[in-house]
């Protein structure tokens, strides 16, 4: 498939292969784009080289996305190496593992300014940065999750960070419209992935989801590999400002009969 030949982006936030930036990184390179990776510190180069290198990626750099003279550096790097660019997937997120537990009452302002400045403010300065070298027609896409509109438990902090997340994106919509670009957010369902595993009770979204879903399944990697590649590409030329749900449509059913039964029966 063509569908991104002679396309040109960066994706920050691939950690590993079960994740879901490297599902839409997979999407983007088998339809041929040439695509730029980041990563974490050094900790991370060790998982993300191999697979940046597997698909030929002309960069691969460390990158604190909380830090705007390191979001600044990468993109003159891609600047110098590709000119122009046509898309950029934010697939970063973070929260202290013990603000993923337990009451989200309990939450302290330092979790809450970790969550928010990785998981939201960071997709403010990478749109600032990437956007005097982003073509007419481009994409910058975000990751968010259910919990951004539903107290999810255990979601906690994470929840409120994906709520501003998908507020910001409505905001540099706008900002980024008349240039061309759009900005747009990707909910998934759960995926069992790296970062999935460090929220409490994970095991028990999935049964849920799979419960709620009137497909009666979790959504795949390919799946949401796909709808990423959707909104990179030109076929989502005219959707901006939008949440693009990838969930096997958990988002728009309060429940099956069967749920409900389990439910009413439980003790």
């Amino acid at each position: 498939m063509d569908l991104m030949k002679g396309k040109k982006g960066i994706i920050f936030g691939v950690s590993n292969t079960h994740g879901i930036a490297y599902g839409i990184a997979k999407q983007l390179h088998e339809a041929g784009a040439e695509i730029a990776f980041s990563y974490a510190g050094e900790a991370m180069e060790k998982r993300v080289r191999p697979i940046a290198e597997s698909m030929n990626a002309k960069i691969i750099m460390s990158c604190d996305v909380t830090k705007e003279d390191e979001v600044k550096a990468v993109f003159k790097e891609v600047e110098k190496v590709y000119g122009k660019i046509d898309f950029v997937v934010h697939a970063v997120a973070f929260a202290p593992k013990e603000a993923l537990m337990g009451r989200f009452i309990d939450t302290t302002k330092e979790a809450w300014d970790v969550a928010l400045g990785v998981s939201a403010y960071s997709l403010v300065t990478v749109a600032k940065c990437a956007e005097p070298i982003m073509n007419e027609g481009s994409s910058i896409l975000a990751l968010t999750y259910l919990g951004s509109i539903l107290s999810v438990p255990s979601y906690n902090v994470m929840g409120v960070a994906k709520a501003a997340l998908e507020s910001a994106m409505r905001f540099l919509a706008v900002d980024l419209g008349p240039k061309g670009i759009r900005v747009n957010c990707l909910s998934s369902g759960p995926v069992k992935t790296l970062a999935s595993m460090g929220i409490s009770g994970f095991s028990k979204m999935l049964k849920a989801a799979v419960m709620r879903s009137p497909m009666k399944k979790n959504v795949a990697l390919e799946d949401v590999g796909k709808a990423g590649l959707y909104l990179a590409s030109e076929l989502s030329s005219g959707t901006t400002g939008e949440v693009i749900y990838c969930d096997c449509g958990c988002h728009s059913a309060y429940g099956s009969a069967e749920e409900m039964d389990t439910l009413a029966n439980a003790e």
